[in-house]
């Protein structure tokens, strides 16, 4: 039975976003009877939405609203208005994402620690080990349905793709090479059915096999009479009493009318991009340079992955396209060695694109077309393919800030996404496509092609948490260092970047995160 919550109600925990972060956090609010009114910019899915076409899905679920793209990275000539591929709905980008579930090594938590200061960059470490966050992993796999271990349910079965990839890898001596950890069942669990190959897995999974809090946590949150989810509803400002503390929320509904929702707390889980914007714009006399930033750090070290796509051409058929899109991945380069050149590691994940995306991504300038391009493209069913994962330094020029002057369609400015490459960056990339040419002409590749990198949908830094409040934003909770009665619930809150997929690990702080609320609240803390 769904909450139905007072504008005037001042008890009730307000959630911003309804993804990874968002939509976990107000479930396991829910369960401890904790009330929430979850507040969603995009609308509400369902199955019948969701179809197994490449197009539709990305024009239906993806958040095109105005963005710029800024500094010396590639969307600034590839994708100038789309610098993130995320979702625009009910259940966030847990729509979109292909369900790679990796912890983070410690190394990965530990940056400046393991590698001092780097020049050009801004590392710290995080305030919480992988010791601390390990039993939350646990609970985030068994809550999500990750193959492996926890859950004791099977990694999914190698498709061609994936068998191409590995093939290679061992035979230059690559060992650590798995079809998992993914948050996709490869057998029925927790009402939902087990994989059946589709391949469509990040247009949203049409039968429920691949996790999501669209139709997990949000339907679950509900069900407890807890938790209310408006759909429609466009955060503008976080509002704050003479005490600096957060009182309410400001949004416009479906109907296009202002509203004002009052809150006992506030989380903000609205993704590296639209969050450190909300702070932004919540500036006040108070807070002249935007909420929570006594630091200066609000919308700096911004982390997107430094990646790669990287399709060969096989001798025969490869039909990559069938079974789940990432359908393994291999972890030997993962360590942190600086005798390669670079500090951090990278991650191999097969990555299987339809022909739509594989011809739009290929070449995505108004050149993409000619003998070259389609002499390529029609060999499409014998491509084997990979995305490179690797760590992204922080860097405190990397940034969100807000357009001077253009505003989007809710009168709020445009929000300007700025991001250059670290050194790093170019020695890590050059040494993981020369490992990918290596991989695949060890299985006589006739042709390899590497593409230009895709719209960000690794989001990750702009509100960092940190020991100590001036090198961050929010505190080992997620919570903000200047105002007790805020929270960052999303991978805003990321010290650094590692190399794995984000998602399982906003999972597993956000349910460490409504832990600590809901003592916060016991104790009348917050």
């Amino acid at each position: 039975m769904t909450g139905k919550f007072n504008l005037n109600d001042s008890s009730v925990v307000v959630i911003i976003g309804s993804g990874a972060g968002g939509g976990t956090l107000a479930n396991e609010l829910a369960q401890k009877g904790i009330r929430s009114v979850v507040l969603e910019a995009g609308k509400r899915f369902t199955f019948g939405d969701i179809e197994n076409d490449e197009w539709k899905m990305f024009s239906k679920v993806s958040w095109l609203d105005k963005r710029v793209s800024s500094g010396g990275w590639h969307l600034t000539k590839n994708h100038k208005s789309l610098p993130a591929w995320i979702v625009k709905g009910v259940g966030g980008s847990t729509v979109h994402w292909a369900g790679v579930a990796l912890r983070y090594k410690e190394h990965e938590f530990k940056t400046q620690t393991i590698n001092g200061q780097i020049a050009g960059a801004n590392v710290l470490d995080w305030p919480i080990s992988l010791s601390e966050l390990a039993p939350y992993y646990d609970k985030a796999e068994l809550k999500m349905g990750v193959t492996g271990n926890v859950t004791g349910m099977p990694h999914l079965p190698w498709n061609n793709d994936f068998k191409v990839m590995a093939e290679g890898a061992k035979r230059v001596g690559y060992k650590d090479i798995v079809s998992g950890p993914m948050a996709i069942n490869s057998q029925a669990r927790d009402g939902r059915p087990g994989c059946q190959q589709i391949g469509f897995c990040m247009q949203g999974c049409k039968i429920g096999a691949k996790w999501s809090t669209m139709y997990t946590e949000i339907p679950r949150a509900e069900a407890t009479g807890h938790c209310e989810v408006r759909p429609g509803a466009m955060v503008q400002r976080i509002e704050h009493d003479k005490k600096g503390r957060a009182t309410g929320v400001v949004y416009v509904d479906e109907q296009g009318n202002t509203q004002i929702q009052k809150a006992r707390i506030v989380c903000v889980a609205g993704n590296s991009i639209e969050s450190p914007r909300l702070l932004l714009n919540s500036e006040s006399n108070m807070f002249k340079d935007g909420l929570a930033n006594s630091s200066g750090q609000v919308g700096k070290n911004y982390m997107v992955h430094n990646t790669a796509g990287v399709y060969a051409v096989m001798p025969e058929e490869v039909n990559m396209h069938r079974g789940t899109t990432c359908a393994g991945i291999v972890g030997d380069e993962r360590r942190d060695d600086p005798s390669r050149g670079f500090v951090g590691g990278y991650t191999i994940e097969t990555l299987s694109l339809g022909l739509p995306f594989m011809s739009a991504f290929m070449d995505p300038n108004p050149s993409g077309w000619g003998r070259g391009f389609a002499s390529t493209i029609e060999k499409y069913n014998h491509m084997s393919g990979v995305w490179i994962v690797g760590e992204d330094l922080a860097m405190e020029e990397n940034n969100i800030f807000l357009h001077p002057t253009e505003k989007d369609q809710y009168g709020l400015p445009v929000p300007i996404v700025s991001k250059s490459a670290h050194s790093n960056d170019v020695v890590m990339h050059k040494h993981a496509l020369a490992t990918m040419e290596k991989i695949y002409k060890a299985v006589g590749a006739e042709q390899i092609v590497n593409l230009p990198q895709y719209p960000a949908s690794h989001n990750m830094g702009t509100n960092r948490m940190s020991e100590k409040a001036r090198d961050g934003v929010v505190n080992r909770w997620g919570q903000s260092h200047d105002i007790d009665n805020l929270f960052i619930s999303d991978g805003s809150q990321f010290t650094s970047s590692g190399s794995p997929n984000p998602t399982l690990t906003i999972v597993a702080l956000a349910i460490r995160q409504a832990d600590y609320i809901a003592e916060q609240m016991l104790k009348k803390e917050i």
